[in-house]
């Protein structure tokens, strides 16, 4: 499947939120394969449909690197329906360049939605998972990690990305993996 070109903040996709999926047919199975090769190619863990400018609810997932393919997660219309306890992860993300935050999220979640196959399924996810999967879901509903840091910060990296700053770099003793 084609590699989708993933949009850059301050794109106004990244900041709709998206459709729910009514049908789960051959376009969506298309978009999915392309999510899954795009997020592949661009060594992410995750990527949400918006991030390649597709409005809809439906995110990708795997976070064994080594493993490709080990732990795929492709979900349709995700809802988290149970969350507990708290983990504290440095994140990045594939739409945001130069950019990673501190973000405390959820470490146990239940997550509720549809596979290509047309079957309601739940999951539990912990830690990483968990942490990745809150992360894409918050794509979903507009939301990126800009969002979550102080109006300031925001403007200073608006300010860093019209200096020019590299699509792809990454904050210099950054070893993190993007999202």
């Amino acid at each position: 499947m084609p590699v989708l070109e993933i949009r850059k903040y301050p794109d106004p996709v990244l900041q709709k939120k998206a459709k729910e999926v009514a049908n789960i047919d051959a376009r969506v199975a298309g978009l999915i394969n392309s999510m899954v090769d795009t997020m592949y190619a661009a060594n992410g863990l995750g990527l949400a449909a918006p991030q390649v400018g597709a409005s809809q609810r439906v995110l990708v997932m795997d976070t064994d690197p080594e493993n490709r393919g080990k732990d795929l997660l492709k979900l349709i219309n995700p809802a988290i329906v149970e969350s507990s306890g708290e983990i504290t992860w440095e994140e990045g993300c594939l739409s945001l360049v130069n950019f990673t935050v501190e973000m405390t999220r959820a470490q146990r979640i239940l997550v509720r939605g549809w596979t290509l196959d047309q079957r309601e399924v739940e999951l539990e996810a912990e830690d990483l998972a968990a942490v990745c999967i809150q992360h894409e879901m918050d794509h979903l509903e507009g939301t990126l990690l800009v969002d979550h840091i102080s109006r300031l910060k925001r403007d200073l990296y608006r300010k860093r990305l019209k200096r020019g700053d590299k699509p792809g770099d990454v904050p210099v003793g950054s070893d993190v993996r993007r999202i």
